[in-house]
């Protein structure tokens, strides 16, 4: 195994969601996520350590809130994390649900179903 990839040995997925942990449930959530989205968990290992290094420079707080937008998101990866909390996105509002569209407009000119039968 090439040595850039020895330092990897001593991580495994729990160890790295562990850490998640003490910096919150978000937070574990989307390293878990990033995990189980790669065909082998190893290669979410760079984005994972990433992420949880990104506490150092943001503060425990900032980044939770930052894995909660990434969540809504669906952004599961380290730049994604990165550019919210370099935005400030992660001191916004959280996002609100959509309304329901209506996929059918109300007037006198829509026939309907019954119309055609």
């Amino acid at each position: 195994m090439p040595k850039a990839h020895q330092r990897h040995l001593e991580w495994t997925p729990s160890r790295l969601i562990d850490w998640a942990r003490t910096i919150g449930p978000q937070t574990a959530a989307l390293v878990e996520e990033i995990l189980a989205d790669r065909p082998h968990p190893e290669q979410g290992y760079r984005s994972c350590l990433g992420i949880l290094r990104l506490a150092k420079r943001y503060g425990l707080e900032w980044l939770e809130a930052a894995c909660t937008r990434a969540g809504a998101v669906e952004a599961r990866s380290y730049r994604h994390v990165d550019s919210i909390l370099k935005h400030g996105l992660d001191r916004l509002a959280p996002l609100a649900a959509a309304p329901p569209l209506t996929l059918t407009p109300v007037h006198e000119h829509v026939r309907g179903r019954a119309y055609y039968q």
